[in-house]
This record gives structure tokens, sequence and C-alpha cells, in this order.
């Protein structure tokens, strides 16, 4: 897979308004951190999963929990209730998902902690969404899309979702992103806040 150089100025922005998001949110952040640790205090307050980034490189995407603690070995017994074919996974009423989760992921919060992905340079704030599942479960054309750093946010995000498959998903990315320029990356994170405050989500 040819590598696609991360441009130096891109990089700067990112790591600027992740570091403005955090400083700004910081009270949202432990407000939120501290509800999460009373829901479950034997519990981590982040979640880290393994997810498919630039190259095929896997890193650990984070988000606040919004499951129960082994919500990845409970996944495989709910698989043939995916609302879309596997490796995809959705489901609207996820049983594992705990009341507070469900605030927060209706309201893109649980979102907030991969701002930290970005400054450590595993994502972007725009880009293709990460998937969870390996680049070896890709077809061939699937992997133009791992050329460019995975991002918080995307066109997937704002103008597809779950009225997209997977194949639709990939069309749709690659061809944003071969294209693409700083007006187009703007609208996108406009998209994505107005998405948040109609509470339509981002995940």
């Amino acid at each position: 897979m040819t590598r696609t150089p991360y441009p130096a100025a891109r990089r700067i922005v990112d790591v600027l308004g992740a570091s403005a998001a955090l400083i700004c949110l910081s009270i949202p952040l432990l407000v939120i951190a501290l509800l999460v640790k009373l829901g479950d205090p034997s519990a981590p307050i982040l979640f880290r999963q393994r997810r498919c980034g630039e190259n095929g490189a896997l890193f650990d995407l984070l988000k606040f929990r919004t499951m129960v603690p082994d919500a990845d070995r409970l996944k495989d017994a709910l698989r043939e209730q995916s609302e879309v074919p596997w490796p995809d996974f959705r489901l609207t009423h996820d049983p594992r998902v705990t009341r507070f989760g469900r605030v927060l992921r209706t309201t893109s919060l649980d979102e907030l902690p991969q701002l930290l992905n970005v400054l450590r340079g595993d994502m972007a704030l725009v880009g293709p969404r990460p998937t969870s599942f390996h680049a070896d479960t890709y077809e061939l054309w699937h992997t133009e899309r791992l050329e460019r750093r995975p991002g918080i946010t995307g066109p997937w995000q704002v103008w597809g979702r779950s009225t997209l498959d997977f194949d639709q998903r990939c069309r749709l990315e690659i061809s944003f992103f071969r294209s693409a320029g700083p007006v187009q990356h703007v609208r996108v994170l406009i998209a994505t806040a107005l998405a948040v405050i109609r509470r339509t989500g981002v995940a």
C-alpha cells in the first residue's frame, strides 16, 4: 500500500484544534469521567478498542466507556442480530450499552477522548472513520481509504452513516478524500457540530 505523506500544515491544525478543544471542554470532560466512574467504580472510565488506521496500522481508539465491561466478549453472541453485514457491526438497541452510555452516544460525547488520539498522531480531526475490523478483511479497492489518517469525523458520519453499508461508505470516503481540501474539511467539521447539536450523532 502506498503511503500518502501527512501534510505538516494539516498536522499543526489538528494539534492546535484538539488542544483548544480539550482546554475548552476540560470541565465537561471531568464531569463525564466522574459519572462514568460512579456508574461502575470497578470498571475503567475509558474504553480502548483496537482500530484499523492509516496504512492498516492498529491503534487504541479511546472513548468514554458506554458499555458493560465485557462488551467485546458479548459481541460475538450478538453477531446474528447485527443490522449490517459482518465484519461491520451495528445494533440500534444494543443490550450492552449502559443507561448513561445511551446519553453519551446520543450526544456523541463518548467520542471526546479521541482528541487525545489526535494529539498522539493516531487520528486527525477529519478523515475516514477507523474500522474495528482489520485490513485483511477488506477487499483490495477498500484499502484506498487506509491511505489517509483516520478521523474523529468525516463524510460518512455527516452524510451517510446508518443509511450506507460498508461498500457504499468506502465509495463515499474514497471519493471525498481524493479531492478534499481545507474548505471541504471545514464543511465536515461544521456539519459534525450541527449533527451533535441536533443529536443525530457522529459515531
